[in-house]
């Protein structure tokens, strides 16, 4: 990808440049009123009108400027993955206690383990499994972004995991206050309602706008969840490791079952690109960069929070640049994901993803619920 950057220069920008102005115009159509409301951050808006330019213009413009548009769904995914880190702090799982961090680590080891399970009953490939998964446990779209550079699946099924945690989490954002409002969750105290919404709940806007309509219902729920959610999104780093860790080692497996690259159907695609420092046919394990410095990303921010001589009007305009160019990144990746994608995929990855997504849906709602009672 690199030599392809040097040699192209002129038209990788052009595709680099084409995507950034459809970041721009997502953030714009984000803002609408309509669109606000049901909570579609700028990532989501992003992917969408990727999707529709793949499906309308895109095999009208040259064919030179796809390397730009890759550049953007690899590269400056993993920046936008990285920086990331810059929302959380450790402190952040301190302040709320040690009955989030279980009932978050219950509900994302549950989710991956169920995901896998049901993928393989249901007959769902194995990236396509893991990816949806993976944004069903953890944090939604940010997470499916995350694991695609190691899971590096075709941008397709990255779509179609995507699209699954967008339906169920919005879906999430608008009956969980709803079922606070009709007493159903009578039985659980503000805390746990706290935690059950933020380990449960897909995105980090379905929690902040279902706990924030819960609060306007008489509840004080909205800030523990946030934290609660946060915490659920550290644990995207350890998880990353462990896939790759995982990933890695079936690889080996198979090419030395093989003697030759890497087999397909093992969990990763097969090809013959260097990535996070593991070449094709050696069977190296590979430990994700990208997910190692998002952990470095929180330290930093956590360091800076603590220290009381930064002037906080300066520490948080800071981080809030950060966090919007941040943003920015991110739809850029999610739009050059979706300029990758025609809808002749979706057909052809059929409803199983969705119905594997409702399945994690249901576990999210009743074992997430049962766990929170339980706290």
């Amino acid at each position: 990808m690199m030599y392809q950057f040097k040699e192209n220069r002129p038209d990788v920008l052009h595709g680099i440049l084409l995507i950034v102005l459809f970041a721009f115009s997502a953030f714009y159509i984000s803002d609408f009123e309509f669109v606000r409301k049901l909570s579609l951050s700028p990532l989501i808006v992003g992917i969408i009108l990727g999707m529709l330019y793949a499906n309308s213009l895109r095999n009208k413009l040259p064919q030179t400027w796809v390397p730009g548009i890759q550049f953007c769904t690899k590269q400056v995914l993993r920046l936008g993955v990285v920086l990331y880190g810059f929302r959380l702090t450790f402190q952040q799982v301190a302040e709320i206690g040690l009955p989030a961090i279980a009932a978050d680590l219950v509900i994302v080891c549950g989710t991956l383990l169920i995901g896998i399970l049901a993928g393989r009953l249901l007959k769902v490939d194995g990236e396509t499994s893991l990816m949806t998964s993976v944004g069903s446990a953890i944090c939604g779209a940010a997470a499916v972004l995350g694991a695609e550079p190691v899971v590096k699946c075709p941008p397709h099924k990255t779509a179609v995991a995507v699209s699954t945690v967008v339906i169920f989490g919005t879906l999430s954002m608008f009956l969980y206050p709803v079922l606070y409002r009709s007493g159903i969750l009578d039985g659980l105290n503000d805390r746990q309602v706290a935690v059950y919404l933020g380990s449960t709940l897909h995105e980090v806007a379905h929690v902040v706008g279902a706990g924030n309509a819960m609060d306007a219902a008489g509840g004080n729920v909205a800030d523990a969840a946030t934290v609660t959610k946060m915490i659920r999104v550290m644990m995207l780093a350890p998880v990353l490791v462990v896939m790759s860790l995982v990933l890695s080692r079936r690889s080996r497996k198979a090419s030395m079952a093989s003697g030759h690259g890497f087999a397909e159907g093992a969990g990763v695609c097969a090809g013959n690109e260097e990535t996070d420092g593991r070449q094709s046919g050696r069977g190296k394990i590979a430990v994700p960069w990208f997910a190692v410095l998002f952990l470095v990303a929180i330290g930093i921010n956590s360091m800076l929070q603590s220290m009381p001589f930064i002037p906080s009007g300066i520490l948080n305009s800071g981080l809030d640049a950060i966090n919007a160019f941040d943003t920015f990144l991110l739809t850029m990746a999610m739009t050059a994901l979706g300029a990758e994608t025609s809808f002749d995929k979706f057909r052809q990855a059929g409803a199983k993803p969705f119905l594997l997504a409702g399945i994690l849906y249901i576990w999210l709602i009743f074992g997430g619920y049962a766990i929170a009672s339980l706290l």
